[in-house]
């Protein structure tokens, strides 16, 4: 049997009939691309993705890395898969010619990139973190830097690392003790442990670069005094070749409920003094050029999430349309024969919420990457700030709402098998597994909630929250138009309005009760806010199938209607539950706030 994990046909009216991506060609930067060259690298990433990625994804679940030796040994099919993504060009694919990428558009990577998440979302880990590191040394790296690390990084012969996380610390950087002494030679010698660094230890690659976070001797406390160091785990001399090992030792590997076949480890740089790293950037400064890398893998934790969602989606509709069971309540005849499950009116219910769910996760994540390409190239400056904006606040709903709904679509999907659903013959419970982590993954949700009431809502006098309401009211506008959307963006128009009215509640009790009142209820503020973004992108996609539907016969028209479908369910089963949480969002409740330890 087939196992379906992906669906082009939705890829495509994402990518091109709600964003319009070959109009990007226009710009100077892709000027060398069409419609042709971006479907004929999908259809590569789609090929590569379930002939070597798919084909071992129950096999990296079952046989998780192991120490052998000290070396950490993983099932071949990785190495093999990896090899083949690297052959395609997918690690360097954005960059710039003469760093050997050919300028693909962020928004068509991310498209290609979820074709892998669904196909094996423990295998691609690997690539991924290297694109995030290696962009990091892009953005921020001294020239020798780059000459030295970054063609063996695009070209698969380096992976790359970040190494934030300590064991006494926690999601809490303030408390690093990573220590980076600087010496005579001009580098740093750097002593600490880190832990939960994916990737960390492998024969994967020749050699592996670490990102690490760790406190120049003198440095500021707090995260004011964090700088970001390259550390690989073989020197590097200047001709390229590897020198001797760089002091990190591998003291452990982690076992996780999910994403087993991504190695886990805990790390100890410096144990013997001579652990050489290399200052990026300035002094002082690594969190913010750290920043760039974790934004990035936030987007694509929320893009993976959606895709184990999707993965799982797509295989309960299979089965619901292929299993016989039981008959409709209006069937009193025992010798009937049985109707297959999405016949029950429940299982279209779990189909649908599904569908709801992760359909518009994937359009948001495809949404940011398209948002990442226009702040970068679009030639109006107003544009490029406008899009900047938007990316900035949707950072934190982008990865926390698909995290926490692609897992309830996962739930889903597990519920629809019954009893099937919970054994490891069938393979939605290791979908279900595998998501579980991204809600902790790159920031837990939590983090993720202080992040855009504390941070995002406020920064710039409010100008990022005030341009995603106007982005949401210019799409209410433009579908006013449409007879069949009317009820909708009226929903969509309260709706609005009752987060904008809570925000504002709530920053009144920022200046009159301070932070702690205020974040009080940062993660329904989250939950809420999501809940606004995610009925704005299924009325945009929901816009699209109404101009569609005219013209369209057949599949295409069924497909459409489905779209509207699922629209109508999270307009009318999800929006609603905003004005319930905007209400406890007002009324500052502080129930939580108030609870004391020891009344547990």
């Amino acid at each position: 049997m087939t196992i379906p994990f992906f669906d082009r046909r939705n890829m495509n009216f994402v990518l091109y009939e709600m964003l319009g991506a070959e109009q990007l060609t226009s710009y100077d930067y892709y000027r060398e691309h069409s419609r042709e060259t971006f479907d004929a690298i999908i259809e590569v990433a789609e090929q590569i993705a379930r002939e070597h990625f798919h084909s071992h994804n129950v096999k990296a679940d079952k046989n998780e890395p192991v120490m052998i030796d000290g070396r950490v040994t993983i099932i071949p099919e990785v190495k093999e898969a990896i090899g083949h993504f690297t052959e395609a060009g997918f690690l360097a694919s954005h960059h710039r010619e003469d760093l050997g990428g050919i300028q693909l558009p962020w928004v068509v990577n991310q498209a290609c990139f979820s074709i892998f998440q669904a196909a094996n979302i423990s295998t691609v880990a690997y690539p991924f973190l290297t694109i995030a590191a290696a962009n990091v040394i892009e953005a921020f790296g001294s020239e020798e830097q780059k000459a030295r690390y970054l063609p063996p990084m695009l070209d698969g012969r380096c992976f790359g690392t970040m190494a934030l996380t300590e064991p006494q610390a926690g999601s809490s950087l303030a408390d690093i003790t990573t220590t980076a002494v600087p010496t005579p030679e001009g580098h740093y010698l750097l002593r600490g442990n880190k832990m939960f660094i994916s990737g960390g230890e492998h024969e994967l690659s020749e050699n592996i670069v670490h990102l690490v976070l760790a406190r120049i001797v003198g440095a500021p406390p707090g995260v004011k005094g964090i700088s970001l160091f390259l550390v690989p785990r073989y020197q590097v001399n200047p001709d390229g070749s590897l020198g001797e090992h760089n002091d990190v030792a591998v003291s452990g590997l982690l076992h996780k409920m999910g994403y087993r076949g991504t190695v886990s480890t805990a790390l100890n740089f410096g144990e013997n003094n001579r652990c050489v790293s290399y200052l990026i950037g300035e002094p002082h400064k690594g969190l913010t050029y750290m920043f760039h890398m974790m934004n990035e893998a936030r987007i694509g934790v929320g893009m993976g999430a959606a895709m184990l969602g999707y993965a799982g989606y797509l295989y309960s509709l299979d089965y619901a349309r292929t299993r016989p069971q039981g008959r409709l309540p209006s069937n009193k005849d025992p010798q009937a024969r049985p109707v297959m499950l999405v016949e029950h009116t429940d299982v279209r219910r779990m189909l649908l919420q599904q569908k709801a769910y992760v359909e518009g996760a994937y359009a948001l994540g495809l949404y940011a990457a398209w948002l990442v390409d226009q702040h970068k190239y679009a030639p109006d400056e107003q544009i490029r700030k406008n899009c900047g904006l938007l990316l900035d606040i949707l950072t934190p709903i982008v990865k926390a709402w698909p995290s926490e709904y692609g897992l309830k679509a996962n739930y889903q999907a597990i519920q629809i098998l019954g009893g099937y659903g919970y054994t490891r013959e069938y393979p939605v419970e290791q979908y279900y597994r595998d998501n579980r982590l991204n809600p902790i993954h790159e920031g837990t949700n939590g983090i993720q909630a202080i992040d855009l009431l504390g941070r995002k809502v406020t920064m710039f006098d409010g100008a990022a929250f005030k341009r995603l309401l106007a982005a949401i009211t210019e799409t209410i506008e433009q579908a006013k138009s449409e007879p069949v959307l009317k009820e909708w963006t009226g929903q969509l128009d309260q709706a609005l309005t009752t987060v904008e009215t809570a925000t504002a509640a709530l920053l009144e009790t920022l200046g009159q009760e301070g932070i702690e009142t205020y974040l009080a209820n940062a993660s329904l503020y989250l939950e809420m806010t999501g809940h606004l973004v995610l009925a704005w992108i299924w009325l945009r996609q929901a816009s699209v199938a109404c101009r569609r539907m005219e013209s369209a016969s057949g599949s295409d028209q069924k497909f459409y209607r489905g779209k509207l479908q699922a629209c109508r369910y999270f307009f009318h089963w999800e929006l609603p539950k905003v004005h319930y949480q905007s209400q406890i969002l007002r009324n500052m409740d502080r129930t939580c706030l108030d609870m004391q330890d020891d009344w547990f």
